[in-house]
């Protein structure tokens, strides 16, 4: 009368058809993996490695665009000599990560 029949329906489909379906999901991982991830992890090493390596001498550039020579190298921070004026100069400390680049020596002239 007011109320029809239900009826049932086939199944959903094959299982190709249903991994088909998750195929671009898994390709964007994939991509997203290649083109962001591992570069930034190899970066990440690249920066690790270049913190461990740091020595007496070294010309480097902080994060916060500061360049110095290092003076002193710690456990986690380091001692850069900034400016010098006649036998007076001047120390500013730095926790070793925000050391952002290594310079070639003798980049530095003014100090």
């Amino acid at each position: 009368m007011f109320i029809s029949n239900a009826y049932a329906q086939a199944a959903g489909g094959s299982t190709e058809q249903q991994l088909m379906g998750f195929l671009p999901i898994i390709l964007m991982f994939v991509v997203l993996y290649f083109l962001m991830i591992r570069p930034q992890m190899k970066r990440a090493k690249e920066h690790k490695t270049m913190l461990e390596s740091l020595k007496k001498g070294d010309e480097v550039v902080t994060g916060g665009g500061v360049v110095g020579k290092i003076t002193k190298v710690g456990e986690s921070y380091v001692t850069l000599e900034v400016a010098r004026s006649g036998e007076e100069f001047v120390e500013m400390h730095f926790q070793k990560g925000a050391i952002q680049t290594l310079l070639p020596n003798g980049t530095i002239k003014s100090i």
